[in-house]
């Protein structure tokens, strides 16, 4: 198996510049087409290693690859899900080559999408291929649910894996979707936070008003505004909406434990993010904060005048757009409410407010003993020589949750991208190392699974 991946190593990598060459961007309509051709590559794609049933599903949005092959007897399935969209490449003129002609430099593949999550999508295709070649049939029965809507967060998958429960069902979730702590320590992400993002819209005068005849004596909308976002947190870091930390768990020594595996270097963290210090909410660590707390943070502001010089005015509308992260059994439906109280409260006169919520994440923590996991953990320690950590990730994949509340399932979160490849912005690459190790890594995984 080993041998097949490195004697196909050109290949596989010739293989995956065609897929990243599709900018298949789900947030930009003028790009729907690119998102179906993604589709379409990666139904050829399964066709050709032997999938069966490959099937491109309509949604109400961008479609959903089905594929399957079913006949290990007697064995355990896996359900393999990864996207195949990507995000937009702006700023373009921040790339150093263009983000849709892939390019090798330096052993690492830059091009949009090559480690969030075409590439690491891929390293399962070819890890199937290589294991199908080397035996004439699979380890284990496999089933391929791959969505084009992950960068604008899912809306249509939870329900076609509620419709299609029966289909879907397997005896663990694969995602390779997340990254390793550094480039020496594999990681296996365990816990991911839920999210709620929501935008707030300020509104005052019916239009802007010249501050030197109503300055003074009418409100604000953007100092209104502000009074009200400044009311979300205490001078400790603590949020104040009242209720905001209903079924937030008081971590366990274990947990405290597990998280303090895992390396930080706060002088390291300060001095490549330019700060001369971090915040936090006060009584944890960083990587509590960051990992295992429930945050509210501010993400964007507008109001009033922006253009360049002075426009003397009372500003009758402002906007503000907050996320937050959420943990332990918090509800994106009930904290959005507690919200709603908590503006209300503090809305100042003469201004009306409206919240308009969108992302909607419940969190979801992972049990890092099953078995699913640990053999997981054995194959990365096995190729690497490393045994992977715990990490608790920050961030949100909405349908971690879903797969595993629905399917009753559990989910593997094996990450083969690293922190510094830059997902989401100008000059994503994706090291080529993990794309060889990685595919030998899932390779072992599938083969130990009885």
């Amino acid at each position: 198996m080993k041998q097949y991946i490195m004697e196909h190593q050109q290949r596989f990598i010739d293989e995956l510049q065609q897929f990243l060459r599709i900018p298949s961007i789900s947030a930009l309509s003028e790009h729907t087409q690119d998102v179906k051709k993604g589709a379409i590559w990666v139904s050829d794609a399964l066709r050709q290693i032997g999938m069966e049933n490959v099937d491109i599903i309509k949604t109400n949005g961008h479609p959903i690859v089905y594929a399957d092959w079913l006949h290990a007897e007697g064995k355990p399935t896996v359900l393999i899900y990864g996207h195949y969209d990507v995000q937009p490449a702006d700023p373009i003129e921040r790339w150093e080559t263009p983000p849709f002609e892939p390019q090798i430099r330096d052993g690492k593949l830059y091009a949009r999408g090559a480690t969030d999550d075409k590439g690491q999508l891929f390293l399962h295709i070819k890890a199937l291929e290589a294991l199908m070649q080397q035996d004439g049939k699979l380890p284990i029965n496999v089933k391929f649910c791959i969505e084009g809507e992950e960068e604008i967060a899912s809306p249509n998958l939870a329900p076609f894996i509620k419709q299609h429960e029966e289909k879907l069902r397997a005896d663990a979730v694969v995602i390779s979707d997340t990254s390793f702590i550094n480039k020496e320590q594999p990681a296996i992400c365990t816990s991911l936070r839920g999210a709620l993002a929501l935008e707030m819209k300020v509104k005052t005068a019916k239009s802007d008003l010249h501050s030197g005849v109503y300055g003074g004596g009418v409100p604000n909308a953007v100092h209104s505004l502000v009074r009200i976002l400044d009311s979300f947190h205490g001078e400790d870091g603590e949020i104040t909406v009242e209720g905001f930390y209903e079924g937030v768990p008081i971590p366990t020594p274990e947990l405290k434990g597990e998280v303090a595996q895992i390396p930080f270097d706060e002088m390291e963290t300060k001095r490549s993010l330019e700060l001369d210090a971090l915040y936090g909410e006060s009584g944890f660590t960083f990587l509590e904060q960051t990992g295992i707390r429930p945050t509210l943070e501010i993400n964007g502001i507008t109001g009033g005048f922006q253009g360049e010089g002075v426009k003397t005015i009372v500003p009758c509308e402002a906007s503000a757009k907050i996320s937050c992260r959420l943990v332990g059994s918090q509800h994106p439906d009930r904290v959005f409410e507690q919200i709603q109280h908590h503006v209300e409260r503090f809305q100042p006169v003469g201004t009306k407010v409206e919240l308009q919520p969108s992302i909607k994440a419940q969190p979801v923590s992972l049990d890092s003993q099953h078995e699913m996991i640990q053999l997981a953990a054995d194959a990365y320690e096995k190729v690497y020589g490393v045994r992977p950590l715990f990490p608790k990730e920050g961030g949100s994949i909405p349908v971690v949750e879903v797969f595993a509340k629905v399917l009753q399932a559990p989910v593997v979160l094996m990450g083969f991208g690293l922190p510094t490849e830059n997902l989401h912005a100008p000059n994503e690459h994706f090291h080529l190392e993990n794309i060889t190790k990685g595919m030998e890594t899932i390779c072992t995984y599938y083969d130990s699974i009885k």
